[in-house]
């Protein structure tokens, strides 16, 4: 028993090494950033054992493609519930409830507590990980939304880049190039064909506003789709369209990427910044296998598609680790040899290691994932912790928890607060100590709350009643 265990670890340390060794030693480095997309909203499942995890209409064919060659996360988070709070997470490693951005919309109003702050800028102090690759020898750009203001991609480490673009930069862009998914793609085409030609690691974002603004998809697309049968668990021909048309741009770009034979030194990820379930601008959708939507911290609000290939990954593979989008700060810095100091305050956790075949849990500061909603937007105020399989949700309004095993339970239908109480104390308190750690902004009683004046229900998890997994939205 002894010696078959030493040769198992042996094994398995020959096999790391083999995939370390593999892997070149700075990687072009391409994130692929879909907006408004459910954890459920493509052709090719993101579980392998729930028929839920995929698209009973959507259409993503060379996503599918994708897919197969690279490894999947069936537990895969945006740091947020919605775009922007996401997308300064990922530039800086930390969460938005450590960074003060927790939300895009202006705050409402006439509730029974008043939001929490959260800012609207990227500040000039904050180090981004294109400025540490940058410094490390690469060429950056950033091309569609960045939604962050603060001067535009190229005050915080992008070579090249859109400028300060935001959602309402995608509307001009209709059929022949819907919300600028290929005109994009050619822009990025010119940037990787001129860095290979320079022999220069690049790494290159490309943070789609697909899938908004999904009336402006192709005709074509909109027509195969309007007479479509509905699924189950999508119906909407407009959504399905800009999906597809956002998958044949991303089919595009890795066409390119094999034309300049980069498709073994480059790191691809695929990931939204939010669920969709909530629908929002980005149109209207039905979620049966997750709970809520965009806009709160049901899994339907932050589980999202997380697909990874590159130099060392095994195709076709699944990783049921929780990981979450400001992992990929330290990871980025991994893979282009940043030799200056990591800042000290990231949140992340490096995912090579997951990423080569390992299973142990992710190296964070806190291994537990943290979610921090102050807001009214899909439901009440709410904050999260995701710890293991457990998965606490914190209401605010009402100070009422509810308490999930998402390894049994991933649509949130069984409460276990009253049944595993221990748990849920233990959660609770971990979760309170996280929010004070951060400083994140709380919300507050409203001192002119008037009950005659306050918005309808909202209808998504504990704080509003009916979930988003029941209705049109």
């Amino acid at each position: 028993m002894i010696l078959r265990t030493l040769l198992s670890s042996l094994t398995l340390a020959f096999t790391i090494h083999a995939a370390e060794t593999s892997v070149p030693q700075h990687p072009n480095i391409i994130l692929l950033l879909s907006d408004d997309q459910d954890w459920n909203g493509l052709s090719v499942p993101m579980h392998p054992d729930m028929p839920g995890s995929r698209s009973d209409y959507y259409e993503t064919p060379r996503l599918a493609k994708f897919a197969a060659e690279s490894m999947r996360f069936s537990n895969g988070y945006s740091p947020a519930p919605v775009c922007s709070p996401t997308r300064i997470s990922l530039q800086t490693g930390m969460t938005p409830a450590r960074l003060g951005w927790t939300k895009a919309a202006p705050p409402e109003s006439n509730h029974k507590l008043i939001e929490g702050d959260s800012r609207k800028a990227i500040r000039e102090d904050e180090t981004t990980f294109a400025e540490l690759l940058h410094r490390a020898g690469y060429a950056t750009a950033h091309f569609g939304k960045w939604h962050l203001t603060g001067g535009g991609p190229e005050r915080h480490g992008f070579d090249v880049s859109d400028g300060d673009t935001g959602n309402r930069d995608a509307d001009p862009h209709t059929d022949p190039n819907p919300v600028d998914i290929f005109g994009m793609t050619d822009r990025a085409k010119v940037f990787m064909e001129k860095n290979t030609k320079a022999g220069k690691p690049f790494y290159l974002q490309m943070s789609y506003h697909a899938l908004h603004v999904p009336e402006n998809a192709m005709k074509s697309s909109l027509a195969h789709f309007r007479t479509k049968p509905a699924g189950q668990l999508h119906r909407d021909p407009a959504r399905a369209a800009i999906t597809l048309d956002l998958d044949t741009g991303v089919g595009w770009l890795l066409d390119a990427i094999n034309a300049l034979g980069l498709e073994k030194t480059t790191y691809v990820i695929y990931m939204a910044d939010n669920g969709g379930g909530g629908g929002g601008k980005g149109g209207k959708s039905r979620t049966i296998s997750l709970r809520g939507g965009k806009g709160d911290l049901g899994e339907g609000g932050i589980r999202v598609p997380f697909i990874v290939r590159g130099p060392g990954i095994t195709p076709n593979s699944w990783c049921h680790q929780p990981v979450v989008g400001y992992d990929w700060f330290p990871t980025f810095c991994h893979w282009a040899g940043v030799k200056e100091p990591l800042p000290g305050n990231l949140d992340g956790g490096d995912l090579t290691p997951l990423l080569l075949g390992q299973s142990q849990p992710v190296k964070r500061r806190d291994a537990a994932l943290l979610f921090h909603f102050p807001h009214y937007q899909g439901d009440t105020p709410q904050s999260a912790l995701r710890d293991g399989d457990l998965k606490l949700v914190l209401y605010h309004e009402g100070n009422t928890r509810q308490l999930f095993d998402l390894s049994k339970d991933p649509a949130e239908q069984n409460d276990l607060a009253k049944t595993r109480k221990e748990d849920a104390d233990r959660l609770e308190a971990k979760l309170r100590a996280r929010l004070v750690e951060a400083a994140a902004k709380m919300p507050n009683p409203n001192p002119s709350f008037d009950p005659a004046k306050a918005p309808a229900p909202r209808k998504a998890g504990k704080g509003g009643g009916k979930s988003h997994e029941t209705t049109e939205s």
